[in-house]
């Protein structure tokens, strides 16, 4: 049985991986299991320097998922090189950094450092950061902006770079089209939908950004179908994000487009949710004699 999959260049060892945001930088996940057994660990997003993240309430349960407003808390470049990393690799961990500027040259400059890193399997460009520069605005919602971002980061950028696409935009499959045309190597889909929630004891929004991630299995079906239909636009491979729980929400994703999946917010409901959907996975694959998993990659769209 092949569980390994290519994402541009790079080989992971299996389709199975944690988002970031949801695993911090490994270190909780390797007390429950051998984390060198996953694909790949997507890291906290990094800034430059460190960041506080944001004030006020940071995290509510919804029917099926939670929204959460954390504003990219993390340790810094400095730190995350110095302590993080060394650990995620004396684990044998496959290591991909999810890089979160509020500027195109903070952007740059943590890709070129990152990409240059021994260490590094890839590094991950989540667009869906304000970029201060440009009055607020996310990088990926809008064309132009995300546009030239890709561009300035891929002549940067040594080696593999992935995508994270927003989903909080008309048309995402512009943005992915993009992605590849400008030199991505993969897409990351999705990240968190714009949600809210209202204090009706204080009468006003209950975060103080006001908006929201919603995440969790409420935004699987969104997720899957914005998978599906990516597919269908690019080459370059898809890693599946969005509300995945279990093997047969993993299975989904990879029938619809995905090469790989990535699990988000069931990391903070089992801790194993991960190896539990690795296993799952390899008992399906025996069970219906499929030797290779890039066999059941975008089947939907074949059957």
């Amino acid at each position: 049985m092949n569980l390994s999959i290519a994402i541009g260049p790079l080989t992971l060892k299996n389709p199975i991986s944690v988002a970031s945001g949801t695993a911090g930088y490994g270190e909780e996940l390797s007390n429950f299991y051998d984390i060198s057994l996953l694909g790949a660990i997507f890291t906290k997003g990094l800034s430059l320097k460190p960041r506080p993240g944001n004030k006020g309430n940071r995290i509510v349960e919804t029917p099926a998922g939670m929204l959460n407003s954390i504003g990219l808390e993390n340790v810094g470049l400095e730190v995350f090189l110095k302590e993080k990393l060394p650990f995620l690799l004396q684990k044998g961990a496959t290591v991909i950094p999810n890089v979160a500027g509020h500027s195109e040259a903070e952007n740059c400059a943590l890709c070129e450092v990152l990409s240059h890193t021994e260490g590094i399997a890839a590094i991950e460009l989540n667009v869906s950061c304000p970029n201060v520069k440009e009055g607020g605005i996310a990088f990926g919602r809008n064309l132009t902006v995300f546009a030239k971002l890709i561009e300035s980061v891929r002549k940067v950028t040594k080696g593999v770079l992935i995508v994270k696409l927003s989903p909080n935009v008309t048309d995402i499959t512009e943005f992915a089209r993009a992605a590849e045309d400008l030199g991505a190597d993969a897409i990351s889909a999705v990240n968190t939908y714009l949600g809210m929630k209202i204090d009706i004891a204080q009468k006003r929004p209950y975060f103080e950004n006001r908006v929201a991630g919603l995440s969790g299995p409420a935004i699987k079906p969104l997720a899957v179908r914005a998978v599906y239909e990516i597919y269908s636009k690019v080459k370059i491979p898809i890693i599946g994000i969005g509300g995945i729980s279990n093997t047969e929400d993993a299975l989904e994703f990879l029938m619809a487009g995905a090469s790989a999946i990535s699990i988000g917010t069931m990391n903070l409901v089992d801790p194993n949710t991960a190896i539990k959907i690795l296993e799952g996975l390899q008992l399906y694959l025996q069970k219906e004699n499929i030797p290779n998993v890039r066999d059941l990659i975008g089947i939907a769209h074949r059957i």
